[in-house]
């Protein structure tokens, strides 16, 4: 393939086409409106909590924060046509995220089914009435906030007796301003508006959520901000602040276009850190005292493969981040997140079935591209000389080197990767 012709095609690949062709991704008479209840009851959130929150989100209570995180939901597409599986948002810093939020999605969508979903083909499963899109986005909201509350962690280890009791904590907005405007205090209209909901157990969360999911998925709503906030006061103020390792630090504070590191890897791991490598690494030299950095501490069911730069390795994930129990990842190529995945649960523990196989790639502006790699490409050919490699390696994509990144699929350094793009349902 000229290398002209796959750069034209990564470029349409990047592309919004949610925005390009909007025509071709709103169905109105395939969407209903969810029933809209009343916020009632819940903690009004207090004067102290409300600017330590702010700040320690935005950088500042004194300052108005992003205002697209009061203005972007975790938007479903219409449901039972193409795409139905995704979230749809703009690109803004609030896309990292509801990426993330795609994935953990895409994993209640495709392995997390009853018996009677398991004998569907995995089209079926990509194409989910309204009611299967409303349960998996509940599900995954609940995942997320019990997850940063500690609920997984202490579930997951059944010989160790803990006395600790996960306390979820869901935040939602009234009408009620509890803080006033001031020099000290920017009002955003939502922040000091919050009621706080606390829970012990995922069932009564799921159920909560589930009657209120209107606010966290209206377009145009502040899902983006409800949510992020109640994973932040689920994990703790404090908790959170030791996660940045950085008393002035803020989670959104300078982050790039579409949102920063430490936003994915508090959605998938529960921990706010801005570190991908496993484990605790100790930092220092001879004049400075080792320094912790806490990464990853678990294996993760969902992945996250980075590629910024050729010359950029500092921020390669671990092998925990790069090989998830699920084949699914969240991928940041070039400053565009979007989520990787492949429809075979074994993909990664069946070397026969990483020899050749189909892996979609899907990013919340609308693109969507099935593509076949090859890792056998090396091997019929006996191998390739160092000049070979460099220039096949210069006419791949970025996309493509983002998924060589990956060493668990053993692949060889030339693999064959073949796409078919889509933008918005139409192949290119």
């Amino acid at each position: 393939m000229l290398l002209s012709t796959r750069a034209a095609r990564y470029a349409a690949l990047m592309a919004e086409p949610d925005e390009l062709y909007p025509e071709k991704i709103l169905y109105p008479r395939n969407t209903r409106a969810l029933p809209k209840t009343p916020v009632i009851g819940g903690q009004p959130i207090e004067e102290e909590t409300c600017m330590t929150l702010r700040t320690l989100v935005f950088g500042s209570c004194a300052s108005p924060p992003k205002v697209e995180w009061a203005r972007t939901g975790l938007t479903l597409r219409p449901y039972g046509q193409s795409l139905a599986f995704g979230l749809r948002t703009p690109r803004n810093t609030t896309r990292g995220l509801v990426t993330a939020v795609q994935a953990v999605m895409l994993k209640h969508f495709l392995f997390k089914c009853d018996k009677q979903d398991l004998r569907a083909n995995f089209e079926t499963l990509l194409k989910p009435s309204y009611d299967r899109q409303i349960e998996v986005l509940t599900s995954a909201i609940s995942e997320i906030i019990w997850r940063c509350a500690g609920g997984f962690s202490v579930s997951t280890c059944p010989n160790v007796v803990s006395n600790i009791v996960p306390k979820a904590i869901v935040a939602l907005p009234q009408d009620t301003p509890y803080l006033q405007h001031s020099v000290q205090y920017f009002q955003d209209g939502l922040t000091e508006t919050l009621h706080l909901f606390e829970f012990n157990s995922l069932e009564d969360l799921e159920i909560f959520v589930k009657r209120y999911l209107y606010l966290f998925h209206d377009e145009g709503g502040p899902g983006a901000m409800l949510l992020l906030y109640s994973a932040v006061l689920s994990r703790g103020l404090s908790k959170v602040r030791n996660d940045l390792e950085d008393l002035k630090a803020s989670i959104l504070g300078g982050c790039s276009e579409e949102g920063p590191i430490s936003v994915i890897v508090f959605v998938l791991t529960g921990r706010a850190s801005p570190h991908l490598h496993n484990g605790v690494l100790h930092v220092g030299d001879e004049n400075t005292y080792a320094v912790p950095q806490w990464g990853v501490l678990m294996r993760s069911e969902v992945g996250f493969l980075v590629h910024e730069s050729d010359s950029n390795i500092g921020k390669q994930p671990g092998s925990r981040l790069k090989t998830p129990s699920l084949p699914i990842w969240v991928t940041l190529c070039l400053g565009h997140h979007g989520v990787l995945f492949n429809t075979n649960r074994e993909l990664l523990r069946n070397y026969h079935a990483e020899r050749r196989f189909e892996i979609q790639y899907f990013t919340c502006g609308g693109s969507h591209a099935t593509l076949t790699v090859d890792t056998r490409a090396n091997e019929t050919s006996g191998g390739s000389d160092a000049a070979t490699m460099e220039t096949a390696d210069i006419a791949a994509t970025p996309l493509e080197k983002l998924i060589r990144s990956n060493a668990e699929f053993k692949v060889s350094p030339l693999p064959l990767i073949v796409p078919r793009c889509t933008k918005g349902g139409r192949m290119l």
